[in-house]
């Protein structure tokens, strides 16, 4: 209960910060730099493309392990104790996303680059922005979702029980969704690579963050872990987010040149599907009745992504200048904006769940 209350103390003090407000702004700046180092400076993605293990690029998951390390530490796995508590809104955050939300997002990618913009790409690079957006798909929102509960005026007790469960089934469902629906778009998927990346990207700092918070709550205290440690890794998620991006557009500068307009295309069929799942999670909430501060953040946990994780697997699986990894970057660029839309409209729609 010690747990809950620190997060939910420390929700009540967090708005979104400068960084995360203006993530879109700072995604386009890494584009531009990263698309000019690319052009002007290619002997630095050459350099960087050398340090590669098992198809991981090291040096980007060093920053992926920056990004996500933090965010594991703010989730209290002992919470999960409380999972009888309301157990219907933790059916409608389970249900909608991993058994919804990966397949819609497949079946909406599928028609926009397959029928809507056949005749405007390839059918390969068709065939890996479909692997990007299932990629995005697959992973629900894990850390971000603090911010858009305490925006929303959601359940922060709550909220956590909802993000400490997600984690877990993580752990067991998203290589077999990731592998059956690339499969079924005739993707040869290496499953070692695959099962590698979730090791690499999700049980390894899944596992640290959540001894580190052990450690330190039983050394300092609930109040000097939340109020004091948490802080000073508020910058290192955005710095690695930033720098991983620069690395990855240096080595997408051609492509992005030459085919700007896939950009686009690409982000059509992610902000639908954002606001299709966000709906169909809040909407069930309404009609079982659920209040409001679990149903908010019920919908934007289904909505947003962990869009590190896609990222980092797509990397893995195809690349870092792969249409693939491309196609998880413009999830970066869609997700605040798109996001801070659903926050106005679920603040306006609250009277609807009294």
């Amino acid at each position: 209960m010690q747990g809950m209350q620190g997060m939910q103390g420390m929700q009540e003090r967090q708005g979104i910060g400068f960084f995360e407000k203006y993530l879109t702004v700072w995604v386009i700046l890494c584009m531009g730099a990263g698309v000019a180092i690319g052009r002007f400076l290619p002997g630095i993605p050459e350099f960087l493309s050398r340090f590669e293990y098992a198809r991981v690029s090291v040096p980007i998951a060093v920053l992926i392990w920056l990004m996500i390390y933090p965010m594991m530490m703010k989730v209290d796995f002992a919470s999960i104790r409380n999972i009888r508590k309301n157990p219907r809104g933790l059916v409608v955050t389970w249900v909608t996303n991993w058994l919804i939300k990966p397949f819609t997002m497949f079946g909406i990618a599928s028609f926009f680059f397959y029928v809507v913009f056949k005749n405007f790409m390839p059918a390969e690079t068709a065939r890996q922005y479909l692997a990007g957006a299932v990629l995005l798909g697959a992973a629900p929102c894990t850390a971000m979702v603090f911010v858009w509960c305490h925006l929303t005026r959601g359940n922060a007790a709550y909220t956590v029980v909802q993000v400490a469960t997600n984690d877990l089934i993580i752990l067991v469902a998203f290589v077999p969704i990731v592998a059956l629906l690339l499969g079924v778009s005739e993707i040869m998927v290496p499953w070692d690579t695959l099962f590698l990346s979730v090791i690499l990207f999700v049980v390894i700092p899944l596992s640290a963050g959540a001894i580190t918070r052990s450690l330190m709550i039983r050394r300092r205290g609930e109040a000097y872990f939340t109020r004091q440690f948490l802080p000073r890794w508020n910058g290192v998620t955005i710095l690695g987010l930033l720098l991983t991006l620069l690395i990855i557009f240096s080595f997408q500068g051609e492509t992005i040149l030459s085919q700007p307009l896939d950009i686009l295309m690409i982000a059509v069929p992610l902000v639908i599907q954002t606001f299709l799942i966000f709906f169909i999670a809040y909407g069930w909430c309404r009609l079982w009745k659920l209040p409001y501060e679990i149903a908010a953040p019920a919908g934007m946990i289904g909505a947003s992504n962990f869009f590190e994780l896609a990222v980092a697997v797509a990397i893995s699986l195809f690349g870092t200048q792969s249409p693939a990894a491309l196609a998880t970057i413009v999830g970066v660029l869609t997700e605040v904006p798109v996001m801070l839309i659903l926050v106005r409209i679920a603040n306006r729609t609250q009277p609807y769940f009294k």
